[in-house]
Order: C-alpha cells, then structure tokens, then sequence
C-alpha cells in the first residue's frame, strides 16, 4: 500500500508536543547491608578507640592443702583505633533552573541532592569493606578508616603463593595470594576456627557469584527454612553448622575475592559527623549544597569473626 497524494502526515506536522513521562525511571541499587545491620555510635574525634582482652588458655589447676598461694601476672589490655574518614558530596545547579518546568521532579536541587546521598551511602558501604589500612592524613592528605579487610586476621581460609593476613589491628592490609574457588570444607574449616576462638558468627557477606557457591553447599548440616517474622514471612538461607548458624547476605560492595563471616555485635560504626544536608555559600548564579557524613569501623574483638579470602568471586 501507498500513501494518497499529498497527504499530511505526522512527519510534516510543527508543533507537535512532547510526549514525556513526568517520571524518573533508576534502578541503580543502593542496598547497604553491612552499614546497616552496624549498631550507631557516637565518635568524640578523630582518632576513635577502644580496648580488648584475652583470657589465658586453659591449664591443670590441682593445689595441696595449705599451700602458699602465689598469683600470676596479669596481661594488660590492648588499646586498638580507627581514623574516622570524611565522606562528601556536592551539587551546584544554576539559580536559572528555579524558573523551569521539569519532568520528574519539581526542584532539581533537591532531586539531585537525595540522589548524591544515596551514591554517599554506597561509598560508606565500599569504605568499610576495603582492604585498606587506616590513614591518620594530614593538611593535604584525607584521613582514610581501615575497612574489613584490615581487621580479620585469627581465623582464615585463603588463597597460596604470597597470601599473607594482616596484623589485625587496621594498621595494614590483607596482601593477596593465588585465587582460587570458594569451597564448603574452607567455610566450614573458618566456622571452627571461629567457634574456637570463642566468636558466634550470626552474619556472612560476600558477592553475588560466591552466594551462588554456598547456596550449592550440600550435608546434613546444610538447613534451609523460612523464618516467620510477625506477619510477613522471610524467607533466608541459614546455614547450620555444629559452630555456630550463619545468615547470607550478598553485597554488590563486598569484594569479590572476600567471604566475611562475623558475629554482628562485634562491629560498630561510630559516628563523628552523622549525615547533614548543607546549603553552601553562593559565589555566582547558582545554588550549592553539599552532602556530609564522618565516621569509622569499630572492630570489638576480630577474633570474634573469619573469613575465606582470595576467592573466585
């Protein structure tokens, strides 16, 4: 079929108006589990710290009758820290954009701005779960907090050639040996250690292909259920072991090669600067705001959670 002769069509048309949707379509994850599940603290400076103790192992404890008691020495604490790290984000949009009709959104400032924080709290997410030491900074240097990375050292699983833990305490970070793939036995062997150490992990974060690796994991100890939370049923991958039930919970910001296995209530985050929307000075023709949180990872006892490093992940 042809068109009639001189037919006005839509491809000759002027004016025809817009046809857009008065709606903003991101689908862009923002989930921060870690952050989340970590208790809120208040920090009081910079240099945030705490202290840890040990008990000594176990020994035969047999004395005589009337013996003359003696004590042993005491150990003393140890006195760990973490530098809280400044997280910031800015907008500037033109004072000309207050005169506009927009589709999606009235005020672009304020779109914008929800937009910056949420990006702020993928950032912390990424922060805390860096393989990185801390960093005091200077004038010219950013304080950097030490991650996840820099604190799991006593219990283990990792890659060979030069894999080496860290010291434990945020002061350096994990160096990487041989990748290889995450195994059963190398989880299993770190819920042990763990146990042992004295933790009980209740938590695992890890990257969406290793949650595809343990949701593989076979045994009688393997048990999966939905757990009924008031009224609405949740359905979770619990993974009971005879050390300990851990939840899964992937995290697009957890390194691939990273498998971490904590017991929650020995994390913290304390918070020197809670999140604060800020209006900046004007310097020209537009508007400024900015976006800031300030804050650092508090390891209570490391020795408390584990993890399986260097994976395929």
């Amino acid at each position: 079929m042809t068109q009639a002769t001189n037919t006005y069509d839509s491809y000759d048309q002027v004016g025809i108006k817009e046809d857009l949707q008065d709606v903003i379509y991101n689908i862009t994850p923002d989930e921060t589990p870690f952050y989340t599940a970590c208790k809120k603290t208040k920090a009081s400076s910079t240099l945030h710290e705490w202290q840890t103790d040990t008990l000594r192992s176990s020994a035969t404890n047999a004395h005589i009758e009337g013996d003359e008691t003696t004590a042993a020495e005491p150990s003393a604490t140890a006195r760990l820290n973490n530098r809280t790290q400044i997280f910031k984000n800015a907008v500037i949009v033109s004072d000309t954009d207050e005169g506009l009709s927009k589709a999606g959104r009235a005020k672009e400032m304020a779109y914008q701005t929800l937009k910056i924080a949420r990006e702020q709290k993928l950032d912390i997410e990424k922060a805390l779960f860096a393989n990185n030491a801390a960093a005091a900074g200077s004038s010219t240097v950013a304080r950097v907090l030490a991650g996840l990375g820099s604190w799991v050292a006593t219990n283990e699983e990792n890659g060979g050639g030069s894999a080496a833990a860290p010291t434990g305490d945020g002061t350096d970070a994990r160096v990487a040996g041989t990748a290889q793939d995450l195994t059963q036995d190398d989880f299993d062997s770190v819920m042990q250690q763990i146990w042992t150490s004295g933790g009980t992990p209740d938590k695992v974060y890890l990257s969406p292909v290793n949650m595809n690796v343990v949701l593989g994991f076979e045994g009688s100890n393997n048990q999966r259920s939905t757990v009924e939370r008031g009224d609405v049923a949740k359905v979770v991958d619990l993974y009971m072991t005879p050390w300990g039930s851990v939840e899964f919970t992937p995290s697009r910001e957890c390194r691939g090669s990273d498998v971490f296995i904590l017991q929650s209530d020995m994390w913290e985050v304390p918070v020197l600067r809670g999140t604060k929307n800020t209006e900046l000075a004007k310097t020209g023709d537009a508007s400024k705001r900015q976006v800031i949180t300030e804050l650092t990872l508090c390891s209570k006892n490391e020795a408390a959670s584990g993890g399986v490093f260097d994976t395929n992940g």
